[in-house]
């Protein structure tokens, strides 16, 4: 299946059926993660945000895959106007992958900035608490700083939010 048919398969149906589908053809094929990368970071809207589906389940799965593409990864989650589901695609891998040295202040700065937004997702702010919490050990001089935007986010928060954000206030 080339790339027409992957773009096909992404826009049939947005659904874990389908996103399961997505998974198993790219398996522990490569080229097959960078095709779909490729349709993650286009500038077809429809097709990257249901790409980021299939991409960040692959992605955890085999960090190795998306190690050479993050900082790529990283620059077009931080594009304005994208869906939101870019972003949250995007954090969700973060957390759950170790955050190379080069781009650990890229992203701690990303992540504050999001959960300070008052305009973000709360999926997105729960996830950047997350990688933030995940920093903590090695940097603990972020604590400080994390603490005061918690305080002061969480009474306009949803459960996802307190439920992390006791977990580090704990923690710090």
């Amino acid at each position: 299946m080339g790339m027409k048919s992957l773009k096909e398969m992404i826009q049939a149906e947005h659904s874990k059926a389908q996103m399961l589908r997505i998974v198993d053809w790219v398996g522990h094929d490569k080229k097959r993660f960078n095709e779909l990368l490729r349709c993650f970071i286009s500038s077809d809207a429809l097709i990257s945000q249901r790409a980021g589906y299939p991409l960040s389940h692959i992605a955890i799965a085999h960090p190795d895959f998306v190690m050479p593409h993050l900082e790529k990864l990283i620059s077009f989650s931080l594009q304005p106007g994208l869906h939101n589901a870019i972003r949250r695609h995007t954090t969700r891998i973060l957390e759950q992958i170790t955050v190379p040295n080069k781009l650990k202040g890229k992203v701690m700065s990303m992540c504050f900035d999001f959960i300070v937004d008052p305009d973000e997702k709360v999926a997105i702010k729960a996830f950047s608490l997350g990688i933030l919490e995940n920093m903590l050990k090695e940097y603990p001089e972020i604590g400080a700083e994390l603490k005061v935007i918690i305080e002061d986010q969480y009474l306009r928060q949803t459960p996802a939010f307190h439920y992390r954000a006791k977990r580090i206030l704990k923690k710090i």
